[in-house]
């Protein structure tokens, strides 16, 4: 960890290339949305990487809306990213399930209350948006209050037209496009 603590930060433009070369890959995907693609970033080559993954938090830090009371991380890949978040601004954090297990606490939503509170979802690769929508209508619906959705990765243009069709508005740190072009 002190490593980490005496790591310099990263320019955007130099987190942008480490994030191509540690996450990267060429081949036939699906994706989540159903669709395929030749290219694929696995977010999991970057979130096991603290020292990758410090550098995501750190420049996701400003992103934050003002006035966020909790960071909920979405299964599995916005669980590393809202935490690492947490670590670096002391905002607490949900951990945000597909859906409510069927034990122990039955709950969707594990970690800080989300009831009332003011969050921004974290996700780590949008497509479509079809997972956040599917999490923030579960949130809503426990009386959360969502002020911002942000991703590391936006395989689109940075705006996702049906996330705005249900009143989400998200920020991605970087495009695919961007990431490409390092």
């Amino acid at each position: 960890m002190e490593i980490l603590k005496t790591q310099r930060l990263l320019s955007r433009e130099q987190l942008a290339k480490k994030l191509f070369e540690v996450a990267h890959l060429t081949g036939n995907f699906k994706l989540r949305s159903g669709l395929t693609s030749t290219e694929y970033f696995d977010k999991y080559r970057f979130e096991a990487r603290p020292e990758v993954l410090i550098q995501i938090a750190e420049h996701m830090k400003p992103l934050i809306p003002q006035g966020t009371e909790v960071l909920a991380g979405l299964e599995l890949g916005g669980v590393p990213i809202a935490t690492a978040l947490s670590l670096v601004t002391g905002i607490p954090t949900a951990f945000i399930r597909k859906e409510a297990k069927e034990y122990g606490t039955c709950q969707f939503a594990e970690g800080a209350e989300i009831k009332n509170k003011r969050i921004c979802i974290i996700e780590d690769v949008i497509t479509t948006g079809g997972q956040v929508i599917l999490s923030s209508e579960d949130l809503k619906n426990s009386g959360a209050h969502i002020l911002k959705v942000l991703c590391v990765i936006h395989r689109g243009s940075g705006h996702e037209p049906k996330l705005e069709k249900h009143g989400l508005s998200m920020q991605a740190l970087f495009t695919q496009a961007e990431l490409k072009g390092n």
